[in-house]
């Protein structure tokens, strides 16, 4: 999870002009290529100056100035990989996540400049511009989902009433949502929170009190801790799985009530059957989870059945079966949080309530892990409005599909600019220029559906400027820059019909599509099959820009023979 950034920008009122300051902080991990770029927008001045009497048009110049260099100081790897050198594309549109950020930090030095006693109706237009940008991309991001009426949400009421007597402080309400595109429990129905009431921008969606935050201070407190503090290696996540099982059962614990909710079978990647795993065939998802399994099964047999046998009674053994362990495994993987405390440590968590929000590429909800230390709490504040009756959607993090299918058991509905699918493929080193190049090589490369590119001209082909320079290089060491020569035209030849072959033999491993079982009442396989799916699109978009690119370089060397 995305943790709170404390580098916010701040502004000034000088004179007669208001001037707000969005600053690149110094120990950004990619404080020099974003400076670079920064420099190559022509954005030097980390303040942004506006009149304090700027008509509407002037006020909307100074915003996109302002959002430019937002983008660029909250780029992230990602954003950066496929951005490439290019300031022309790095001043647009990145990702949702991108976009939110840069917004709310424009909203931040707003703020502050409210909070010097420094409004005026200029500021006033300025913060409602940016909310208003914040709304268009929500609404072009909005989910749909249908909110169900149950009687069995019984549990889920009690739980939530629960919460309110130990403090929980909420806005919104857990319901049962049908998503046309997830499988999930309870008959194609799985939970959400919808807002009670319209929700804007800054508002706290839902406040949980430390005490009913389950995190290892709850094991050093239990009885089994003693145990366990003594043997080797063993980790304060450990602890916690093997404190959930047993918990599960007490009849007389605390959270009864939020163990009553969670559901008996987890619907991860960890517990698919054996025909969802082969489903996957052909993908690099179908090692990743079995790797992942065969992991925490030598995990499982490195404590059990030894601790059931030293201490049955803390460890009876018909509550630490592995299909117990995996449970409790896939509760931490798929419901769990990193929260900052304020000793500054950071601790994984489980928070009742909170973990039953969905996840979105757009969410709602991006910034909630630090403990307030003023009252003791983990807030949720919101990053763009939900309107009464509306899902709420939390950021669990910048995660591909195949990492949310495997340990959190879905697939994201809109399009995740974090599906990215990585190269095993040699990188051409640039050592030569490594002391006056400030930005720093990649040493791994990777590629993601082409209809995300911006550029799909000459040179470009919608696919990452690192890969494409790193091949360059591989064929050219001495090679400086991209001009229209016939021996630059040929090597752009080489590489975009060796990526083709590679990815159509990739796409071809994945069978055919027609095979694949749709009518199965499986959920595992659905799942299986629709990422499959997304496996295919990518490929195929990467071929079809691999083809495209080929016609492209071929019509500029026949220009060179005639």
């Amino acid at each position: 999870m995305e943790l709170l950034n404390q580098n916010l920008p701040h502004g000034a009122n000088i004179g007669g002009d208001i001037s707000l300051m969005l600053e690149l902080p110094e120990n950004d991990r990619f404080f020099k290529k974003k400076k670079k770029l920064l420099e190559d927008m022509g954005s030097h001045a980390k303040h942004t100056s506006i009149h304090s009497s700027a008509s509407p048009g002037e006020v909307e110049s100074s915003l996109l100035l302002m959002l430019q260099r937002a983008r660029i100081i909250n780029l992230d790897e990602l954003e950066l990989y496929f951005g490439g050198e290019d300031v022309k594309d790095m001043v647009g549109f990145n990702s949702p996540r991108n976009e939110m950020e840069a917004l709310n930090s424009i909203l931040t030095a707003i703020a502050k400049l409210d909070g010097e006693h420094c409004s005026t109706t200029t500021l006033e237009e300025l913060r409602v511009a940016a909310v208003n940008l914040i709304s268009e991309l929500g609404k072009k991001c909005e989910e749909e989902s249908k909110v169900v009426t149950r009687s069995s949400c019984e549990a889920e009421k009690c739980l939530q009433q629960w919460g309110e007597d130990q403090g929980v402080k909420s806005q919104l309400e857990i319901s049962f949502i049908i998503s046309p595109t997830n499988c999930i429990n309870f008959e194609g129905a799985g939970r959400g929170a919808i807002a009670r009431q319209d929700l804007r921008i800054g508002d706290i969606a839902l406040e949980i009190p430390l005490s009913i935050v389950i995190s290892d201070d709850i094991v050093h407190e239990y009885y089994m801790y003693s145990i366990l503090e003594k043997i080797e290696g063993m980790s304060a996540e450990t602890m916690l799985l093997l404190w959930s099982m047993k918990e599960k059962h007490n009849r007389d614990s605390k959270f009864k009530l939020y163990f009553d909710t969670l559901p008996e079978v987890f619907n991860t990647g960890l517990s698919f059957g054996m025909e969802a795993i082969m489903a996957l065939d052909g993908t690099l998802l179908l090692e990743e989870i079995v790797q992942a399994k065969e992991h925490l099964r030598a995990q499982y047999d490195e404590l059990f059945p030894s601790l059931c046998n030293d201490h049955p009674d803390v460890f009876p053994p018909e509550q630490y079966r592995w299909e117990q362990f995996l449970w409790a495994c896939e509760l931490w993987y798929s419901n769990s949080m990193k929260i900052m405390f304020s000793d500054g440590k950071l601790r994984t968590c489980l928070i009742p309530i909170a973990g039953l929000l969905n996840h979105s590429t757009c969410p709602h909800i991006m910034h909630y892990g630090k403990v307030d230390s003023t009252t003791n709490s983990i807030k949720f504040p919101l990053s763009r409005s939900c309107n009464a009756g509306q899902q709420c959607f939390l950021g669990y993090g910048s995660f591909s599909s195949s990492h949310l299918l495997t340990f959190y058991g879905f697939l994201p509905q809109l399009d995740n600019y974090y599906d990215v699918i990585p190269l095993d493929i040699d990188v051409a080193s640039n050592e030569d220029c490594a002391d006056t190049d400030p930005t720093p090589d990649w040493t791994s490369h990777m590629v993601r559906g082409t209809w995300f590119s911006k550029n799909h001209g000459i040179f470009h082909y919608g696919l990452p400027p690192p890969l494409l320079d790193s091949m360059r290089r591989s064929r050219n060491p001495s090679l400086q820059s991209m001009t229209l020569t016939p021996e630059n035209l040929e090597i752009e030849l080489d590489i975009l019909r060796d990526l083709c072959s590679m990815f159509e033999e990739m796409r071809d491993g994945l069978g055919d599509p027609e095979l694949d079982n749709r009518e199965t009442t499986s959920c595992d396989v659905k799942l299986a099959a629709d990422f499959k799916d997304l496996q295919r699109r990518i490929f195929s978009s990467i071929v079809a820009s691999c083809q495209a690119g080929c016609e492209l370089v071929e019509c500029e060397l026949q220009i060179y023979t005639l």
